[in-house]
């Protein structure tokens, strides 16, 4: 009912045919004559003071772009608060940026999430607006066409946007395969905005399944046997090893992510949430890296160029 609420505000509403946000993000601004553009998503439940704590920033020339973080709001079910806690632990997960709150009133960053984000129009100009047909990560890669240019990025920590989360577990599972799948396409094309952890998660669907073939490799052959628990000592032969060594890794993995979800910046944060965070941890970064290995599929077809394939959609549409 987005229309509607537009003709009863005032607002503009933009018929809109593109079919990636990157192509109708371009298609709204080319038609727009404004001196700042705010961004947000449809899931949001904005406060009424976000504009106002966001524009006052630009009366310093030199900040380019001021965005903030993002986070589950309190009527979210608690499914979504256990997304949330995952997407904002301190070890695991730290890339995302949704929770992002360092310390200080507008603190330098290399990238602010299109959910919570205003930008100066002439800088949007400059570098011709979003790159043409990027199918994900579309915000990411316009930060990186700005920073090129010279202008410069800040976070305000304290202008929070309550961001619903996908609810476990397919839509979660999906939307985190689209952030690996777009991302690492994206990263093609942009080497700036690619770190190590963004090709090493491709690694861990993998991994996963050969971790659990050698445990049950192990135990078959005597490797999980009741006098091997909880000691070093005695012989450490090859069932030995293929049980406990990736048990030992598993139960490491578990504890830091309960580690890093307490410690965390999510607001949702509880025993509950927390206990189930290694789940929501690694489903996260099980179907990251599965979308990461389609990307790697995408990149061997196409090169990775822009306007190829379609992100992994986990909401219908009805345009």
């Amino acid at each position: 009912h987005t229309k509607a609420v537009c003709e009863k505000h005032g607002a503009t509403w933009i018929e809109d045919p593109s079919r990636n946000r990157a192509d109708a993000c371009n298609y709204a601004l080319r038609q727009m004559d404004h001196d700042l553009v705010l961004f947000t998503d449809d899931d949001t439940v904005p406060p009424l003071d976000w504009v106002a704590k966001l524009v006052r920033w630009f009366d310093n020339p030199e900040v380019g772009a001021v965005g903030g973080p993002n986070f589950a709001p309190d009527d979210d079910p608690f499914g979504a608060k256990c997304a949330d806690v995952a997407f904002c632990t301190k070890f695991m997960t730290a890339g995302t940026r949704y929770g992002a709150q360092p310390k200080g009133e507008l603190v330098p960053i290399t990238h602010n999430p299109g959910v919570n984000c205003a930008h100066r129009m002439a800088n949007l100009r400059e570098v011709d607006f979003f790159e043409e047909g990027c199918i994900g990560a579309e915000d990411v890669v316009l930060d990186a066409k700005i920073q090129r240019k010279g202008h410069k990025l800040f976070i305000d920590p304290s202008n929070v946007m309550p961001h619903r989360r996908r609810r476990p577990f397919k839509p979660y599972m999906k939307q985190m395969r689209n952030y690996g799948y777009t991302r690492m396409v994206a990263n093609k094309r942009w080497p700036e905005i690619a770190t190590w952890s963004h090709t090493a998660i491709g690694f861990f669907p993998p991994l996963v399944v050969l971790a659990l073939a050698a445990m049950l490799y192990g135990g078959l052959s005597g490797g999980a046997q009741a006098d091997l628990w909880f000691t070093l000592a005695g012989e450490w032969d090859l069932a030995r090893i293929a049980f406990h060594i990736p048990l030992g890794l598993v139960s490491a993995y578990i504890a830091i992510s309960w580690l890093g979800a307490a410690i965390g910046t999510s607001p949702h944060r509880s025993v509950g949430t927390v206990f189930l965070a290694p789940l929501f941890v690694f489903l996260a970064q099980w179907a990251y890296g599965q979308g990461v290995i389609k990307a790697w599929r995408e990149i061997r077809r196409t090169g990775g160029r822009a306007g190829e394939g379609a992100q992994i959609d986990d909401r219908v549409r009805t345009a």
